[in-house]
């Protein structure tokens, strides 16, 4: 998969190794994207490293459209939303609906989702679904606009710089992240 950054890669950090749903070898723990302050009281990070905010999932009912209010809350405090364009509105969007296939993904695939993590910087926001599941997400390929079901992660591919899982050592389970650009 070819991806698009408004961004070169070096500008934040090593890119990971897992890009485009295979599995990452000594990436960091699930939840704590590189590089990131520590986080405050209210769970958001200080302004010297990505602003994040994280919401347990796991036993929840109605976890995709709590994740979608958790998230453009999330959004109205980092000054995504309200949309000052079209252009910020459509970011906001995608971020919303990225979300959702997250999050549905983990409730149709893998038990319900145990956490969702959001940090977001000046140039990316990163959204990470941690769960239980063994699966593996992929794009279904070919991929057949027509047929219903199956369409999750060939939007969350279109729709992101990048995306990929995590598999933390000594637990089951995965995190699947995905980045998208920030409006500009």
């Amino acid at each position: 998969m070819s991806t698009t950054r408004p961004y070169s890669p070096g500008d934040r950090g090593p890119e990971p190794s897992g890009a485009s749903g295979a599995s990452e070898e000594g990436a960091p723990a699930a939840g704590e994207p590189t590089g990131a302050a520590a986080p405050s009281a209210d769970g958001t990070r200080g302004t010297n490293g990505p602003q994040v905010r994280r919401i347990g999932l796991q036993g929840e009912s109605g976890v995709v459209p709590l994740a979608r209010d958790f998230t453009r809350q999330a959004l109205y405090a980092w000054g995504w939303l309200p949309a000052a364009g079209a252009d910020q509105r459509a970011a906001a969007e995608d971020v919303l609906l990225v979300v959702s296939e997250l999050v549905t993904n983990a409730c149709l695939h893998a038990e319900g989702p145990d956490e969702l993590l959001l940090a977001c910087d000046n140039k990316v926001i990163r959204v990470e679904v941690s769960d239980r599941g063994t699966g593996q997400p992929a794009p279904r390929t070919p991929h057949r606009a027509g047929r219903p079901g199956g369409h999750g992660m060939f939007i969350v591919q279109r729709l992101c710089l990048d995306w990929g899982v995590v598999r933390a050592a000594g637990r089951p389970g995965k995190t699947v992240w995905a980045e998208l650009g920030a409006p500009a």
